[in-house]
């Protein structure tokens, strides 16, 4: 199996990602393979670069964070290296669909995208996730895979809480690894091609009893405004301001700036200057009685782990399973 992720290689965008190797690796005992993202590649969902050339390098993480060396070509490991992993100039789904079909060819069989940093709960967020949209390209190459996300509620997140969110991961993987498909909660209409899971980043991760863990379904909401308006002269200093991120990272971003909805003023709109800094209060905090029990975002809001079956698809209203007018072989006409 092997892990990638929309954040990058180990850092301050990307600081689940060494840890949780080590666990999949040193306590799970697990053969994995690492291709990530060079860089931070969030909110850019299951995109694929058809006219860059992807280029990539060698890493070699150390502990105890995963900060390592970056080589052109691959060698040896040198002291204190724990493994040699590829950085890819492309996209989360591009890493995937390189690993599987041309670094690993035939030696996966699942794959583990994330853990991200921040949630990735709702129709808002999971349709804009480079976390799932690497998840779901595996699925396209018939690899099943698991989109892990730790949900940041607390700012900044007590490192304690990294390594039992790293076990829990682990023992959830490894209940749906083995019993893919088996589980009554986990079927989705008999088909599973992905799940996507959710950890809250809560003081109850070190608890005796540890968090609930719930079948859910996706929270189908909505976003408003993105991108904000500025003038053409803030323009040079915008390329240097603000985040990539996820809905949870930190853009510098303390929970003002995550929440923040501040209008532009009249003389900057029509300017066609825009930056990205969504209006996140009502996604990162919606009030209970507008979360559907037994969704993912009632779930993270309650502190609870989801568990999310899903199928590498569009979905299909269904009235349209049931809409009249079919022929003789029972396929739906179309009548005008």
């Amino acid at each position: 199996m092997f892990p990638v992720n929309d954040d990058g290689p180990p850092g301050r965008d990307s600081p689940y990602i060494y840890g949780f190797y080590r666990h999949l690796t040193d306590v799970l005992g697990w053969d994995v393979k690492v291709v990530l993202p060079s860089t931070q590649k969030s909110w850019i969902g299951k995109a694929y670069q058809i006219k860059d050339i992807i280029r990539g390098q060698y890493y070699y993480p150390q502990d105890p964070d995963g900060n390592g060396e970056i080589s052109l070509s691959p060698r040896l490991l040198q002291d204190g290296e724990v493994a040699e992993w590829i950085l890819l100039d492309g996209t989360p789904a591009t890493c995937v669909n390189i690993a599987l079909h041309n670094l690993y060819k035939g030696e996966i069989d699942l794959v583990i995208s994330g853990p991200n940093y921040g949630r990735n709960t709702s129709s808002a967020f999971a349709l804009s996730s480079g976390t799932i949209g690497a998840a779901l390209s595996s699925s396209l190459s018939h690899i099943r895979s698991i989109a892990v996300s730790y949900g940041t509620v607390n700012r900044p997140t007590p490192t304690s809480y990294f390594d039992p969110a790293h076990r829990l991961a682990g023992r959830i993987i490894s209940h749906l690894w083995d019993t893919w498909g088996k589980d009554e909660g986990g079927l989705r209409n008999g088909e599973v091609d992905l799940y996507n899971i959710n950890i809250p980043m809560i003081e109850e991760l070190l608890s005796e009893n540890g968090l609930e863990i719930h079948w859910t379904t996706i929270w189908r909401n909505t976003y408003g405004r993105l991108f904000q308006a500025h003038s053409p002269d803030e323009a040079p200093a915008l390329r240097r301001a603000g985040s990539s991120g996820g809905p949870d990272a930190p853009a510098g971003q303390d929970p003002e700036d995550v929440s923040a909805s501040k209008e532009a003023a009249p003389s900057e709109v029509g300017k066609l200057v825009f930056k990205f800094k969504p209006d996140m209060q009502d996604l990162i905090f919606p009030s209970e009685d507008i979360l559907p029990v037994g969704s993912d975002g009632w779930a993270m809001f309650k502190g609870h782990v989801s568990v999310t079956p899903l199928r590498a698809s569009f979905a299909e209203p269904g009235f349209a399973v049931a809409a009249p007018g079919r022929d003789e072989a029972g396929v739906r006409i179309m009548k005008l």
